[in-house]
């Protein structure tokens, strides 16, 4: 009997583990395949790279001043140049990444792990409380997004930590309402009912079997919303609501030298907002990626 009892275990973790490698192996020849998928997944790790690796990368510190080099054009020792106060455009570009995505990927995992778990529930449950958190989901999201996160960082304090929260609050609804959503197109399937007659619980089957096959599309919302959350990030600085000076963050960056492209200095803003925008199509391109290898696998 025991003999028996750990052949079917060894053959369950043998499965187990097949299906775990398959899975990998889908998804590494899907990203061979694509080609768009490969630039997003360059660019988000060219990024990644950059914020681990910055203080390698830079000759100057990116939140000291110089007075004697205010405003140099692109070139020399400098070669993006420098801003009003004389810091190293260069230097707070590769520096920023470290603000701007650590805001980014906080705020966004906080929002899935506020989301998914409210969206599930009220997506298997039916009564009040169920359709309460929907209501609730409705009522954030018919406020214009960056005037309720200018209102809320002006009510709770401008600090990263408060940013980080507001954008995680405003991003939650998205991930409820889509799980809700899938939860209630997976609730009646035959292998949910199956689940039941085998007299698993209400939170086995959530567990075991409505997130595993919900997840997909939370998964590709993901990506997109990590830069979605960088541009509201950059959007909050540049409207003096964000993270404060000398902070090297993208959006601060160009507010600073939105004032200067029509003296002639576009440097300033320039390299900052190229930044921003190559990043955040890098996530959206891998966000795309996985919509198109989940929606293959189903």
């Amino acid at each position: 009997m025991a003999a028996t009892s750990s052949i079917r275990a060894s053959t369950s973790l043998d499965e187990l583990t097949r299906r775990r490698g398959g899975r990998f192996d889908r998804l590494r020849y899907f990203l061979k395949q694509d080609r768009m998928a490969q630039l997003g997944l360059a660019i988000v790790g060219l990024v990644f790279l950059l914020m681990i690796f910055s203080p390698l990368l830079v000759r100057y510190d990116p939140v000291t001043a110089s007075p004697t080099e205010i405003l140099l054009p692109p070139g020399g020792d400098h070669w993006f140049g420098t801003d009003n106060l004389g810091m190293d455009i260069f230097s707070r570009v590769i520096y920023a990444p470290r603000v701007d995505l650590l805001i980014a990927l906080l705020s966004t995992s906080l929002a899935v792990a506020i989301g998914v778990p409210l969206g599930v529930v009220s997506g298997y449950f039916r009564g009040v409380a169920a359709e309460s958190i929907s209501r609730v989901a409705d009522v954030i999201q018919t406020f214009p997004v960056f005037v309720l996160a200018m209102a809320t960082v002006a009510m709770t304090g401008q600090n990263i930590w408060n940013v980080i929260f507001v954008i995680a609050v405003l991003n939650a609804p998205i991930y409820l309402r889509l799980l809700r959503g899938q939860t209630h197109s997976l609730r009646e399937r035959l292998f949910i009912e199956a689940a039941r007659c085998a007299g698993n619980t209400d939170w086995q089957i959530i567990r075991r079997h409505l997130v595993p096959n919900a997840i997909g599309p939370a998964i590709a919302q993901f990506s997109i919303n990590v830069g979605w959350a960088m541009l509201l990030t950059a959007g909050l600085s540049f409207v003096g609501a964000g993270v404060r000076v000398p902070t090297a963050e993208w959006g601060l960056m160009i507010a600073s030298g939105a004032q200067n492209m029509i003296t002639g200095q576009w440097w300033i803003a320039f390299f900052p907002g190229a930044a921003l925008g190559i990043t955040v199509l890098g996530f959206a391109l891998l966000g795309d990626a996985f919509e198109r290898y989940f929606t293959k696998g189903r």
